[in-house]
């Protein structure tokens, strides 16, 4: 309570949506609360009602990502104001009569906001839930050992080739990743002790979905040690091939038997086992067809109209490595010991590199999107519909579908093996795998099943909830018009795009990451996140990093948002999440308002599910014991966010009915709801006039841009598409397509074009050999280097 200078304010004028009213602005230790009468009804009828009921409207402190604090001299004959944007897109405008009294709720919300220090401090650790949420408890929902048992893994059954492996029971193997791992049986802790080394963080290539019809998997992992000195691990090696030969032999007999409606969810991995595999078995293509520059769209028509293919179980596997990177990230990783798979060592398998753009891109693609709304406090205007479409919000919503549409495809119907990483593993890793998953299997499309994946795939294998979400907040999000309290990373405030040699900005960038000096307070055993930070004044990372002691849990250690951290990666797998559950109304047992509010608890701090970095902090916090769970809120109040048009059957035989969905291309909208607006402000009324925006992405395909980044075009007269590809490079041991995707070339073979660009870049930065850069860049000049990857 020291920090709140002003407890309650009468007289405050608040503005939202153009719509003005009047009332008391109290603040409490963890909410702002405004309380007011609602606007008097126009219809003369109904004034002769009962008096109206004071409403109250609640912030969570956590909630506001940028706070505005306008003073008023008294010459202005203004009133001083705080404008207020919340991460849930709610824009406020608080009015004041006094200049004293706004300033010490400017300064009192500034402190209860980014001045905690610690996540012990936050509303998670003393909010006591009312019955029936009090009788439910959701951290026991979520059961490691039962979710592997229900895809058919367990101790008693090696039939599958998978076994439960307990060597991060303690989280010293590996403190990013759960403490169950599930490698083939084939594999000894021994062999997974080395192969660790060899992978960022030792996050080894690890089990998180088996296909239960033709035993074909999901894995994910962290980017491998491989550099510009092509470094190998033959346990690494022997660890991947031994994921891709898990099916070898593997045969399905069973008959056909639709799934009933009403069936119980626990029971959908005996009905995937015992469902036909007739619509969904087809023939492989061959690699030429993968490599080709095609989509699996062509498969699938290939596989609708072929009514001769044979059934191939395997035979023509083509099993493969998902980099979720653009192509030229991931090269400039080897700049730093990183990079991805020399595929000479990866025999049978190719490579397929996404083009998603890292947290950085996606932080200021939204950031982008609240510009086109930033008005919405004083206005009931609709968005900047021409900011929305060059915010390329859409297009990588586009890309992530896409990329899971390839990967579920792979596994469903081509039967093949997908390996799935980026840099560390936890962020595009995290969406590419649970999105592959929801077109999968019908489990996860449930609404128990749907809270078990993101158990599984986002909180134990250790998405950096904490880092992404900046839950303390941060100086930067708070300013006072004409004085400047932090300089804030908007859209000129981290970095611009730099011109020239993709690779050399690439690699200036990790040359400068062993020049800067660790300032933070803390940093993760080697670079944080994996991200490439703009280096200069500013730099918080360092380039002799290393891991700091924990003297407390991490719920008491003293905690700092790094700003360029923080990055909308969950809001984005929700976005997409509705963008199946759009195309596919009947398929999800859940509704649109559980993706939306789930997101809204994700920044409200009011449970302890999310504000932990992975499984290791919540169990030293004891957040199990010392907080309320997420699901404690939705299971309590279950029908409110259950789908009535939900149908549960599954049937491969009956078309709409089928076991797997797949995103549609090119159909991704926006998701106006959770932007608070109506559908047509966003996406716009059918029979749009020449010249209006169209919201919708152009369709991505396959490109040989050498660093997958969207790239401007025109369609029409006047409006502005970005394409965004799917698929921006292939790479097998016998050859590669796209620019530059040849790493590791071997020993007289010529460099190709991108790794000329590449060595060329090393040579004038002086990375790789002695002596100093040929030509020096200046510190405005190297401020300005496109914000890239350290990978």
């Amino acid at each position: 309570m020291e920090k709140i200078r002003v407890s309650k304010v009468d007289d405050v004028t608040l503005w939202r949506k153009g719509v003005r009213l009047e009332g008391t602005l109290h603040l409490m230790p963890h909410h702002l609360v405004f309380s007011h009468f609602p606007p008097p009804p126009t219809d003369a009828s109904q004034l002769a009602s009962a008096k109206p009921r004071k409403r109250e409207l609640w912030i969570t402190y956590p909630m506001i990502s940028l706070c505005t604090y306008r003073p008023a001299p008294p010459a202005s004959h203004q009133s001083p104001s705080i404008r207020l944007r919340c991460r849930d897109f709610t824009f406020f405008a608080f009015h004041f009569i006094g200049e004293n009294k706004a300033r010490d709720v400017y300064d009192s919300i500034r402190a209860l906001t980014c001045k905690l220090g610690r996540l012990d401090r936050l509303l998670a650790f003393t909010y006591d839930p009312q019955p029936p949420e009090k009788a439910i408890n959701g951290w026991e929902i979520y059961d490691a050992r039962k979710e592997w048992k229900r895809l058919g893994i367990n101790a008693k059954d090696s039939e599958k080739g998978w076994r439960i492996s307990e060597i991060n029971v303690d989280y010293s193997y590996s403190p990013t990743y759960p403490a169950l791992l599930v490698v083939p049986t084939t594999i000894s802790d021994n062999v997974l002790n080395y192969a660790g080394k060899y992978r960022s963080r030792a996050r080894i290539p690890a089990l998180v979905y088996r296909h239960p019809i033709n035993n074909c998997s999901i894995t994910r992992s962290s980017q491998p040690r491989a550099g510009f000195r092509g470094n190998r691990s033959p346990q690494d090696e022997k660890l991947v091939a031994a994921i891709f030969a898990t099916n070898s032999g593997w045969r399905t007999s069973q008959a056909p038997t639709p799934n009933p409606a009403g069936s119980s969810p626990d029971s959908s991995m005996v009905n995937l086992a015992s469902s036909s595999a007739d619509s969904s078995f087809v023939g492989l293509a061959d690699a030429e067809t993968l490599a080709s520059g095609k989509t699996v769209e062509d498969l699938e028509d290939s596989s609708e109209n072929g009514k001769d293919i044979p059934k191939v179980y395997g035979a023509q596997q083509r099993n493969m490595i998902v980099d979720a990177r653009p192509t030229v990230n991931a090269y400039a990783m080897q700049a730093v010991g990183l990079g991805s798979e020399n595929m000479e060592y990866y025999k049978g398998a190719q490579k397929a590199y996404l083009g998603i753009d890292n947290i950085h891109v996606m932080r200021k693609s939204l950031e982008r999107v609240v510009e086109a709304m930033k008005d919405s406090d004083v206005t009931p205007l609709p968005p900047n519909r021409d900011l929305l479409v060059k915010s390329g919000w859409l297009d990588h919503i586009s890309n992530l579908l896409d990329g899971s549409h390839l990967i579920a495809r792979t596994v469903g119907i081509i039967h093949s093996h997908v390996l799935i990483h980026c840099s560390d593993g936890w962020d595009r890793t995290s969406q590419l795998s649970a999105l592959s998953q929801l077109c999968l299997d019908p489990y996860y499309r449930t609404l128990e099943g749907f809270i078990v994946l993101v158990e599984k795939d986002w909180l134990s294998f250790g998405h950096m909830f904490r880092h992404r979400s900046g839950f303390l907040s941060s100086e930067k999000w708070f300013e006072i018009e004409n004085e400047r309290v932090g300089g804030r990373n908007g859209l000129n405030g981290t970095g611009s795009p730099g011109s020239g040699n993709a690779f050399e900005n690439a690699l200036l960038s990790a040359k400068g990451l062993f020049n800067r000096k660790n300032e933070s307070r803390e940093s993760l055993p080697e670079a944080t996140d994996g991200e490439m930070q703009p280096f200069g004044d500013n730099a918080q990372t360092g380039g002799a990093l290393r891991a700091l002691s924990v003297p407390t849990s991490a719920a008491e250690e003293h905690r700092v948002t790094k700003v360029n951290e923080v990055s909308p990666v969950f809001h984005q797998f929700l976005d997409a999440t509705y963008q199946l559950l759009y195309q596919y109304p009947t398929r999800f047992e859940f509704n649109e308002r559980f993706l939306r509010r789930l997101l809204y608890h994700l920044y409200s701090c009011q449970y302890g599910t999310f504000l932990f970095d992975n499984e290791k902090e919540r169990m030293e916090a004891r957040a199990a014991e010392r907080t309320r769970s997420v699901w404690d809120y939705f299971l309590s109040r279950r029908p409110e966010f259950i789908n009535p048009k939900y149908d549960p059957t599954v049937d491969d035989s009956v078309r709409g009915q089928e076991r797997m969905i797949f995103p549609r291309k090119g159909e991704a909208r926006w998701w106006a709801e959770v932007f608070g607006r109506q559908d047509e402000e966003m996406n716009g009324p059918t029979g749009l006039p020449t010249g209006v925006p169209i919201l919708t992405p152009a369709t991505s395909n396959i490109s040989n841009a050498p660093n997958g980044a969207m790239t401007p075009a025109r369609s029409g007269a006047s409006t502005p598409v970005f394409t965004a590809p799917v698929v921006t490079g292939i790479d097998t041991a016998d050859e590669a397509v796209g620019v530059g995707t040849t790493m590791h070339p071997k020993a007289g073979a010529s460099l190709p074009q991108g790794a000329v660009g590449l060595a060329t870049g090393l040579a004038n930065l002086g990375i790789g050999r002695s002596g100093s850069p040929q030509r020096s860049r200046s510190p405005r000049a190297a401020r300005e280097v496109m914000e890239v990857e350290m990978q």
